[in-house]
């Protein structure tokens, strides 16, 4: 099934650094089958705080599915999408990212993951679309839940966690304060189709983990600890699994928020799909006394989830937001 987008119109004059040439990087590819998955998870995490996820058993028709129904959401009416926004921060929203000035090359929606609680503005995004829509999406991030809670579990066990499910736990439970983004960067107008310019601005995720899937178009890059951009190899049926700011603190630096962003230099649209895995608001995010069990080695102090996030929304994109936590 072929879904023709309707045309969005984007002014923007936010172009890419052109000291910043980004060049391939070799990402680390699990197989979540295999025996040694789980360390090959936390030397990714260790290393690069990113890597691909293959074998991760999502059904393929489940993600043709999602996505023809996302691309369906997007081709809607400009002015019915924007019943569901302005974004509050969930629902529907157009070149302005957050509260803070930052701009980017795309439009998209950001839904809750949290079933029993009740936002209008998610509300109102599936009330623009089909049913389906919100079948599909409702699957997927039950699928996605599944997945983080699935890599945090071979963190616990590769690092001896204690207690048990000290990390995946915070995802499993009702009060996961998760949600899904999916971001639409349309097609490039062919008077500038060379003209580099930011889809989303460099940023790292507050979350524990972050899931990304996307089309098969490219854009995507991350930053290396050295400070150089490389591009991601787009692979649309397999899943990319980035370490947040909750994860870099509870295990005191030991893994990295890796910082990313999306360029778009194609004709081609871009669809991305992330779950954002966090914990329940109320959860205390701090080193984990069995992996830094001395006060003085902690390199962050406790704050809840809520509280972070709440800084986080009042921040830029580029901003260095682990600074609130650094003692």
């Amino acid at each position: 099934m072929v879904v023709l987008l309707q045309p969005v119109t984007f002014n923007s004059d936010v172009n890419v650094n052109p000291k910043c040439k980004p060049s391939p990087v070799p990402v680390p590819v699990i197989d979540l089958t295999d025996p040694d998955a789980k360390t090959h998870v936390v030397k990714a995490c260790e290393e690069l705080g990113f890597f691909k996820v293959i074998n991760h058993g999502v059904g393929h028709d489940l993600l043709t599915q999602l996505e023809e129904e996302a691309n369906k959401f997007f081709a809607l009416s400009q002015s019915l999408k924007e019943k569901a926004g302005p974004p509050d921060p969930f629902g529907y929203g157009s070149k302005r990212i957050g509260s803070s000035g930052d701009m980017g090359w795309l439009e998209y929606i950001l839904l809750n993951a949290n079933h029993h609680l009740s936002f209008t503005k998610t509300t109102a995004v599936f009330q623009q679309a089909p049913v389906l829509f919100r079948e599909v999406v409702e699957e997927y991030m039950q699928e996605m839940k599944g997945m983080a809670s699935k890599v945090l579990e071979m963190v616990e066990e590769e690092l001896s966690i204690e207690p048990k499910e000290k990390l995946s736990k915070l995802v499993k439970v009702e009060e996961s304060d998760s949600c899904l983004r999916m971001n639409h960067y349309p097609e490039k107008e062919e008077e500038t189709p060379d003209k580099e310019e930011i889809g989303f601005g460099e940023h790292t995720d507050p979350q524990l983990v972050s899931v990304l899937r996307s089309n098969d178009t490219e854009g995507l890059q991350i930053c290396l600890k050295d400070g150089s951009w490389v591009s991601v190899p787009p692979d649309h049926s397999s899943f990319f699994v980035s370490v947040g700011d909750a994860l870099q603190v509870m295990t005191n630096g030991k893994f990295k928020s890796v910082k990313h962003r999306v360029l778009t230099n194609t004709k081609r649209s871009r669809l991305s799909m992330i779950y954002f895995a966090g914990p329940p608001l109320t959860e205390k995010i701090a080193p984990l006394s069995c992996l830094v069990p001395k006060q003085e080695e902690r390199l962050y102090k406790e704050l809840t989830w809520s509280q972070y996030k709440s800084y986080c929304y009042k921040t830029k994109l580029g901003d260095y937001r682990l600074s609130f936590f650094e003692k």
